[in-house]
């Protein structure tokens, strides 16, 4: 399913019950969906990685902290956003988590005008990331269809060169050329070079 039909789901993970409930609270005031995890393990284990959304983490919890779980997250290519919840003696944990990924950090308990804005900003990370990396999948499954032929004067054609001087350079007739350069179009889905040129550099295809 794609990313935009799917509803943005708020991860919480800390190892106070208390301080976890009054957490989801604020999150759902805020406007969000919430799922709850009382320590990291669980949240590997347990989270849901279709829909978008964020993690709102706590940085100091027993057995994996709020660190060690973003370190494993990037190793499993987890694409959530983190936002770190800190005590006041975490300031430097915490500029250490931004400076390796995280998205913000809140010192605990978060102001919930501050923390509404911060999770705003997470989510629409998530899914922005995840709509750029939807259409270049589509976009990769589009190129599979030109042959090996088209594949090879692609570039050409997208950089504007004329039919005859590909077909010069490939000791091809002029109307096969004009042949690939229609096919291409039609398979993926452009009008003219400009599109095609936009459509390279989607799938970082595109050479200056």
């Amino acid at each position: 399913m794609k990313t935009s039909a799917l509803l943005p789901l708020i991860r919480i993970v800390d190892d106070d019950p208390k301080v976890l409930a009054s957490e989801a609270f604020l999150v759902t005031m805020a406007g969000f969906q919430t799922i709850t995890y009382e320590n990291a393990q669980s949240f590997l284990e347990n989270y849901d990685s279709i829909r978008p959304g964020c993690v709102l983490l706590d940085i100091r919890m027993p057995g994996m902290s709020g660190l060690q779980l973003q370190d494993e997250m990037v190793k499993r290519e987890i694409d959530l956003p983190i936002i770190f919840l800190t005590g006041h003696g975490d300031i430097d944990m915490a500029v250490k988590a931004l400076q390796t990924g995280a998205t913000d950090f809140l010192v605990k308990p978060p102001a919930p005008d501050r923390l509404k804005i911060s999770l705003q900003k997470a989510v629409d990370k998530n899914i922005e990331d995840r709509k750029r990396r939807e259409e270049k999948e589509h976009h990769l499954e589009l190129f599979k269809k030109l042959t090996p032929s088209e594949q090879s004067v692609v570039l050409k054609i997208a950089h504007g060169e004329m039919n005859k001087v590909i077909a010069f350079n490939l000791g091809v007739s002029e109307q096969a050329v004009k042949n690939w350069r229609s096919s291409i179009f039609q398979k993926l889905d452009c009008k003219n070079a400009i599109e095609l040129n936009s459509f390279l550099r989607v799938v970082d295809m595109w050479k200056d």
